[in-house]
């Protein structure tokens, strides 16, 4: 017997649940895209996307998914056989490596551990020892949402500093922006980008890169560069080429009213809202990895994300599917090489403590039904947590 009737809960780390808000903005005719009202929105909305990023540099919006955003990045500021550092701590920095050296770009990994954030004094003694200066970039995501690792951006940007190296750092936000504090002009990072379907609560299909003035003197000399992708095309005057030709209509729509949202709540009480209901999930998780049969998988408390939370345990498979098919509650599965071994809760974006509160209660649920050995109390230490940090 299913107890899966009602609205189901979709709690993986993207495409996270949309505001019926946002819905509702997209649900609209086409219009004009030489006049009027989509004229009006461009300039206001470039705006607001580099408020979330914290930058008084200019943003570009893409007809893309990160994918796309990645490589508008990595064509701007970087040339055929410029070597790129890529600091490893999942699979998603890696990616963005794999994509510079199909561009043609010399990749070097830093090697790190999927249970780990980077250790930025690694970082500053692998660049203090490029004498010569190969490197020209460095490649890092502030989360990374296949080990649930967060890594201390402000940090590594630090690092790059004390080396005394005049790399550029590119830095991935798909899964923070929005979500948890990032701060780009204050941090130092030459390029940043994200993508709309995680923290900013819109449909996949919108990247999002902003580039200071040190990464538009890179651009000058990039011969990746091509037009699509290409800053300086974007800034022309004409207002179909500030999106690559014609504009993404209702993703726009829908990510206005995403940004005005976000704005209402303020980011600070979004980016509390994030960590209180990050810690509810992990007082949860800490009760349940008491029974034996599971764990964290990033083993420092300090370096566990406020967007997801990725757990270990050998029953992840059938776990998924009692969660899903009997009570609608969509979870994450692990990838890369923790496939089958795990699973993730997203708690990130269009999210509240009945989702989160909610879920827990039905992966507990599963727990019992398929005989997962766990520790008890989780619900009421998660609760328990959650009505002390929230007063009346």
């Amino acid at each position: 017997m299913a107890v899966r009737a009602g609205r189901e809960f979709l709690m993986i780390p993207g495409p996270t649940t949309m505001p019926d808000e946002v819905l509702r903005a997209m649900h609209r005719p086409a219009i004009d895209i030489y006049a009027g009202p989509l004229l009006e929105l461009t300039d206001p909305l470039f705006g607001a996307v580099s408020r979330v990023f914290r930058t008084s540099a200019r943003a570009h919006i893409y007809s893309s998914n990160g994918h796309g955003a990645w490589e508008a990045a990595l064509t701007n500021v970087l040339s055929r056989g410029d070597k790129v550092l890529v600091l490893e701590s999942g699979r998603f920095a890696v990616g963005w490596g794999n994509m510079a050296a199909g561009l043609g770009c010399e990749v070097e990994v830093l090697k790190g551990d999927w249970r780990r954030a980077v250790d930025p004094t690694q970082v500053a003694a692998r660049l203090k020892a490029d004498k010569g200066g190969t490197i020209k970039a460095v490649l890092a995501v502030q989360i990374d949402t296949a080990s649930g690792v967060v890594n201390d951006i402000a940090a590594i940007s630090a690092a790059i500093k004390s080396a005394g190296h005049s790399a550029l750092f590119l830095v991935d936000a798909v899964a923070s922006l929005g979500c948890v504090p990032f701060e780009m002009d204050q941090w130092g990072i030459d390029v940043a980008m994200a993508g709309s379907q995680k923290g900013l609560m819109t449909p996949p299909g919108l990247g999002f890169v902003a580039a200071n003035a040190r990464a538009k003197e890179a651009h000058k000399k990039a011969n990746l560069r091509t037009p699509y992708w290409d800053w300086t095309i974007r800034e022309g005057e004409e207002h179909y080429v500030k999106y690559g030709g014609t504009p993404p209509e209702h993703l726009l729509f829908g990510l206005r009213q995403a940004l005005d949202l976000l704005e209402a709540e303020g980011l600070e009480n979004a980016f509390r809202r994030h960590r209180l209901l990050a810690e509810t999930t992990r007082r949860a998780v800490a009760e349940w990895a008491k029974g034996g049969a599971i764990e964290f998988n990033i083993l420092e408390p300090s370096q566990r994300s406020d967007t997801v939370t990725v757990i270990l345990t050998d029953k992840a498979d059938a776990l998924l599917d009692y969660c899903n098919r009997n009570c609608g509650v969509v979870l994450g599965r692990a990838i890369g090489p923790m496939l089958a071994k795990g699973f993730r809760i997203a708690h990130m974006g269009h999210v509240n403590a009945p989702m989160v509160l909610g879920t827990l209660g039905v992966v507990e649920t599963a727990f019992t039904a398929l005989g997962v050995a766990h520790g008890k109390g989780a619900l009421e230490a998660a609760a328990s947590w959650l009505g002390g940090q929230v007063k009346a």
